[in-house]
């Protein structure tokens, strides 16, 4: 049976050469209680430049969310960008699946990999709950904070007031771990303002035929 073409794949291997080339090196620590973490970090750690965290979000991993920033931030920054667990290639056999426990594990790695020394924290959407909890946990090695996107100060009553379109905590977690085609539509109708969408394709193209333009065209509208 031939072996089709993949999309995430080929993505794949175009983010770990473009991070290669930023300077950064994949590397995995087990921290010994079922709990294994991958990271990007620097190939050599200068000692003279400030240290920076990117924490990603939801639905991502380092890779995917960091690929159009890594190579302007490696000149001035030692740069690591985690996995957080259950996503790319860390994860743990533990019960644990709060924040704070993501924000411990990822501390625990860096401390693992020889970081020292206080870090400056990015974190994006879900990522910026886990920098939130970072730095309540571990004050004396987080200097600054960025959060982006994300509703550190939520509260239980929010989703009862109907602040969210959703209308509890298992709801959105369905909608942003999305299962089936009609999740994923509806998670792109929340996430995005008046996308817009162009399919360019040519007519006689005799690699990929016109029809799967169409057959796109219907999965994604």
């Amino acid at each position: 049976m031939a072996k089709c073409f993949s999309i995430t794949a080929s993505r794949n291997l175009c983010y770990r050469f473009s991070f290669s080339t930023a300077g950064l090196k994949s590397t995995t620590t087990d921290l010994g209680d079922g709990t294994v973490i991958h990271c990007w970090g620097p190939k050599t750690h200068k000692p003279n430049r400030p240290t920076l965290l990117l924490i990603h979000g939801m639905g991502a991993n380092a890779m995917w969310q960091w690929n159009d920033y890594v190579s302007r931030l490696t000149s001035k920054f030692n740069v690591y960008a985690p996995d957080l667990l259950f996503f790319g290639k860390s994860y743990t056999t533990r019960p644990e699946r709060s924040e704070a426990f993501q924000a411990e594990s990822v501390m625990r790695a860096m401390e693992a990999m020889g970081v020292r020394g206080r870090m400056r924290v990015v974190g994006l959407s879900y990522g910026g709950f886990v920098a939130y909890s970072m730095a309540a946990q571990f004050p004396d090695a987080v200097e600054r904070v960025v959060i982006g996107c994300a509703g550190v100060c939520l509260e239980e009553k929010d989703t009862e007031e109907g602040l969210f379109r959703v209308k509890s905590v298992d709801e959105a977690i369905d909608l942003l771990l999305a299962q089936t085609p009609d999740k994923l539509r509806e998670l792109m109708r929340h996430s995005l303002y008046k996308p817009p969408t162009l399919i360019i394709w040519g007519e006689h193209d005799q690699v990929f035929p016109l029809e799967l333009a169409h057959r796109l065209k219907r999965s994604i509208f």
